[in-house]
């Protein structure tokens, strides 16, 4: 009968999951090491954004094709502010509920980046009564009004050009 193999002792079979485990604790280590670090350091390679705003960006698209809801700040139906919210929510930042409010309350800035929130008077009383997530190159994703879904759209027709109230980053 052949013999079988002893097995390992439990001090090396200990130090081969320690092994095999290495990659993981790397990898958590580098991540938590990112966090303290603050945004900066996250994505610098992927055109200066921060974890926070690429979250957003990723919430963003994936809203994509959500029904329009007036109120709405669920899967099953999203308004402007509603969709804003709902993203920002998931990354981790309160923001208020309503464009007004968000434009009112939210820090102003000069020149959006990906991830900021771009205000518009839709309603023609020059209140911020529409609102939409910029993703770069010109277009933003938004909720754009009933019977229509969560799309994305450019920010080169005359129609937000004309409308443009100003910008906001509550994303670091």
């Amino acid at each position: 009968m052949p013999a079988t193999p002893a097995s390992p002792a439990p001090a090396l079979c200990v130090a081969i999951r320690l092994e095999r485990m290495m990659p993981l604790v790397v990898l958590a280590m580098l991540l938590a090491l990112a966090g303290c670090a603050g945004p900066d350091l996250a994505m610098r390679d992927g055109g200066g954004l921060s974890v926070d705003r690429a979250l957003v960006l990723a919430e963003a698209r994936q809203s994509l094709g959500t029904p329009y809801r007036f109120g709405g700040t669920d899967a099953s139906g999203l308004d402007c502010s509603g969709l804003v919210q709902r993203v920002y929510s998931r990354a981790g930042i309160s923001v208020p509920r309503t464009s007004r409010r968000q434009f009112a309350r939210l820090p102003p800035i000069d020149e959006a980046r990906p991830g900021d929130l771009l205000f518009f008077d839709t309603a023609g009383g020059g209140d911020a009564s529409h609102v939409g997530i910029y993703l770069g190159d010109g277009e933003m994703i938004h909720a754009p009004g009933r019977g229509r879904r969560v799309s994305v759209t450019s920010l080169s027709l005359d129609y937000w050009q004309e409308r443009f109230l100003g910008a906001a980053a509550p994303a670091p």
